[in-house]
């Protein structure tokens, strides 16, 4: 959401319906190794979710999309779908989303605060700190004015384990 990496024409903030933000995917790529798992978010089956989307020039798109498809399924853990949103502005537009997939074995599914706590505080992958990761979220849903109850505890958990 706050790194795309790609160039593009117009970001909006857009809300997705039938979807959650969770950490239900465990990390083996970017943010954890086989031998010590992280967490990492998906689009998860339930609820809605605020975020933005993204318009890419059609001279960019092939260009885009295989970025997308590089960073996005390493382990292949993500559905590529298409999905209709609903803009900031109100539009209503169909979207490139990757939906968390339910049936692969990274799948890690609703796991409590602690546990989630328990993989991510000192879990590092190809990417970084998987603390980092959850810290950059919260920070980039603040300034886009969403404040997180549930991850901002998270965080609180984490940073709670992280220091011993």
């Amino acid at each position: 959401m706050w790194r795309p990496g790609f160039a593009y024409v117009e970001r909006q903030s857009a809300t997705l319906h039938g979807r959650r933000r969770a950490f239900c995917i465990y990390s083996v790529h970017h943010r954890g190794t086989y031998e010590r798992p992280g967490l990492v978010l998906g689009l998860a089956p339930g609820g809605a979710v605020r975020g933005a989307a993204y318009r890419v020039a059609e001279s960019d798109w092939a260009e885009t999309y295989a970025y997308l498809r590089e960073r996005e399924q390493p382990t292949e853990t993500y559905v590529e779908s298409s999905a209709h949103v609903r803009l900031g502005d109100g539009r209503r537009v169909e979207t490139l989303v990757f939906l968390s997939d339910t049936g692969h074995p990274q799948w890690a599914g609703a796991l409590s605060l602690e546990r989630q706590a328990q993989l991510i505080a000192g879990a590092t992958g190809l990417s970084g700190k998987n603390v980092d990761y959850l810290r950059d979220l919260v920070e980039h849903l603040r300034a886009e004015g969403v404040h997180d109850v549930v991850m901002a505890r998270l965080l609180g958990l984490v940073e709670q384990r992280e220091l011993g």
